[in-house]
């Protein structure tokens, strides 16, 4: 009896300690879908605010597409492209517009696009933030995006808003050439905004 006690209870301790030394199988889990989204270039706005003589003005760019595949459970997977057409500049002053795509300062006829390409999007305590390489003018500089984004359902289709602000110093990339260069008359800090509406197409 007191044999066939000890043999259970080896047997017992050794099946305990097979199940322990056993690796644990993670379960399944799904992969959220990401869904790719288009600029609606009609109903979305990009705009830039800068100093000039002490006062504040405001342009915007009237083409930018944005190509963004996004999932709010799945940022791993997520990106965003951005290219702007820096000749679809308006300021509000013709003068002035010449004068930003002149040769001084974005020189248009040498780099006609700004590009953004976000190679990682994360979750903060405000919203997301994508980083990446801003090139503007052929520089590329590592850059930060804060945004938001919502989504919506539109006629059947679902859609997404995204909002934003930065601010970036257009010194940093080469905006401000000979005269353009001192900051008492133009300020070096200038702050882009963003309101996108992006229509989906889930893969």
């Amino acid at each position: 009896m007191l044999r066939a006690t000890l043999t259970l209870t080896c047997a017992a301790a050794f099946i305990a300690a097979t199940a322990a030394a056993a690796p644990a199988t993670a379960p399944a889990t799904a992969t959220a879908v990401v869904t790719r989204y288009a600029l609606d270039q009609a109903k979305s706005t990009l705009e830039f605010t800068f100093t000039q003589a002490g006062a504040q003005n405001k342009g915007h760019f009237g083409r930018f597409p944005v190509s963004m595949d996004f999932s709010a459970d799945n940022l791993a997977a997520s990106r965003l492209e951005v290219s702007v057409d820096v000749n679809s500049l308006d300021s509000g002053d013709k003068d002035r517009d010449d004068t930003l795509r002149g040769a001084d300062l974005f020189s248009v006829a040498k780099f006609p696009q700004a590009h953004f390409s976000a190679t990682q999007i994360v979750k903060t305590a405000a919203g997301f933030e994508a980083s990446g390489k801003l090139t503007i003018r052929g520089v590329a500089r590592d850059t930060r995006v804060p945004f938001t984004f919502r989504t919506a359902a539109e006629q059947g289709a679902t859609v997404g808003y995204m909002n934003g602000k930065l601010t970036i110093r257009r010194l940093d990339f080469g905006v401000g050439q000979g005269d353009w260069k001192a900051t008492d008359q133009v300020g070096n800090d200038v702050i882009v905004s963003f309101a996108l509406r992006l229509t989906s197409a889930t893969h």
